[in-house]
């Protein structure tokens, strides 16, 4: 199969023969317009100038003026010139001395012309040893005579269209030889470096993602193609390496809660127990598999979200009976822990979202609070409208965000100073999972420490267009 750059050389130099053979037939047959143009307008010129000099009355000699009068300049106008009077009917009454005893032609539907007062132009390919061109045209009123022709030679001008010809065939050789090969080198230098990028992509696999495309150095389009490129490894290079930790993360944390369960059953069957011990027993085997089921429940809507999939059909809710629904839904923690979730302030105000989890997505986020928050403390809920959007912010009265870990609360797993040591229970994904539930609705999460102390999470969600 015949390679792209193959087909583009061929490509390249067909349009550039049919360029040149459009141009050359253009300018060849303009040239050859002209000066048959000009040996027409000579033969013209030559032939009123004999007229003029023509008898007016009849009995005067009819003759062709051949000498040139007494102190005149040299005259080259009859060089190589064929001059003829011919009468009514066609009979020669004069002719010019380098016609020999030959005659120029003149037929009965030439005379038919001429008597029509006519003008006419001939060429004579067979006339004597080479092609002529011949004008005849009328005299009228000059006795006898009916018209003067004048006829030169075709071979100055057939020479000159034939060397242009040779010349055009020879600079369009050149100019097609010449461009050709500009062609290919440039094409060459282009898919060399066009090589070397498929060279180096050959090479990059999934555990060198950290290789990089050679550049060409340029700005032009491969130099784009390539940084493109580059700017897409970089992206599949994030993508791999976050997938790489959620997977070792996810694997983690889903063993630790196996783990435990194994362990509480493993000691509760080791020796013959009292029915109190395995009720206790068995209820710490439930809120390990609710902690596990949890976590798959968040896992199933991150790689729903992952995959471009809409964790739920979206809908219209009020904003106040999410935050409502939310409530509810930690009541039960912020209860166990005494503290009081407070809806601080409302606004009528509808959102279009998956209305599941984006409850999820809210509670999440006061759960978060309420964890943070110390006994007897109060977190607080606040609705409001800011222009096209609705705000929700959740604050809590805890010891708040240290800077270091601000930049990296929404990531998968990542726990910050308190959570890592155990002081307060979680796995890491609530706040990554409310992100994405979010932002795949046109929403957002903001973080932050206010004055005053405490933690502040601010949600964005564009209100619903009904």
């Amino acid at each position: 199969m015949i390679g792209f750059r193959t087909r583009l050389t061929l490509a390249h130099q067909a349009v550039i023969v049919v360029v040149l053979a459009v141009g050359a037939v253009a300018a060849g047959w303009t040239l050859s317009r002209e000066v048959h143009g000009q040996l027409d307008a000579a033969l013209l010129a030559l032939a009123e100038t004999e007229v003029a000099m023509l008898p007016e009355r009849a009995g005067q000699p009819v003759s062709v003026h051949e000498a040139v009068p007494a102190g005149a300049p040299p005259s080259f106008e009859r060089l190589d010139r064929l001059l003829q009077i011919v009468g009514a009917h066609g009979e020669v009454l004069a002719r010019s001395r380098n016609l020999g005893a030959a005659q120029l032609p003149v037929s009965p539907a030439l005379l038919a012309r001429l008597a029509a007062g006519e003008v006419v132009f001939e060429t004579l390919p067979d006339f004597g040893s080479e092609p002529i061109r011949m004008v005849s045209m009328p005299a009228p009123g000059r006795g006898p005579v009916l018209a003067v022709q004048v006829a030169g030679s075709l071979d100055d001008v057939n020479h000159v269209v034939q060397s242009a010809t040779v010349l055009f065939g020879v600079l369009g050789v050149t100019l097609l030889l010449a461009v050709g090969a500009a062609g290919f080198l440039l094409s060459r230098r282009a898919f060399h470096a066009i090589d070397d990028v498929v060279e180096q992509a050959r090479r990059i696999g999934d555990a060198s993602l950290g290789q990089r495309l050679p550049h060409p150095g340029t700005n032009d389009e491969i130099g784009r193609l390539v940084q493109t490129l580059n700017e897409m490894l970089d992206r599949l290079e994030h993508g791999f390496d976050a997938q790489r930790r959620f997977t070792a993360d996810a694997s983690h944390e889903l063993r630790s809660p196996l783990s435990r369960l194994r362990i509480e059953l493993e000691v509760a069957l080791r020796r013959p127990r009292e029915p109190a011990d395995y009720v206790a027993a068995l209820r710490s085997c439930l809120e390990e598999v609710e902690r596990l089921s949890l976590l798959l429940e968040e896992l199933l809507i991150l790689a729903r979200l992952d995959a471009g999939q809409e964790p739920g059909p979206a809908e219209t809710a009020p904003l106040r009976e999410l935050a409502e629904e939310a409530v509810a839904r930690v009541s039960p923690a912020a209860a166990e822990r005494q503290v009081q979730v407070a809806l601080a302030a409302s606004v009528p105000a509808a959102v279009r979202v998956p209305r599941m989890p984006a409850t999820l997505a809210l509670a999440n986020l006061l759960d978060n609070a309420v964890k943070f928050s110390p006994a007897g403390g109060q977190v607080k809920l606040r609705l409001a409208r800011e222009g096209e959007e609705a705000s929700i912010s959740v604050r809590d009265q805890g010891p708040g965000l240290q800077a270091e870990d601000l930049p990296y609360v929404f990531e998968r797993f990542y726990r910050g100073a308190a959570a890592r040591s155990g002081a307060v229970p979680g796995i890491g994904l609530g706040l990554a999972l409310s992100q994405a539930i979010l932002q795949a609705h046109g929403g957002r999460i903001e973080a932050s420490n206010p004055a005053g102390g405490g933690a502040l999470f601010e949600v964005r969600l564009p209100l619903s267009a009904g």
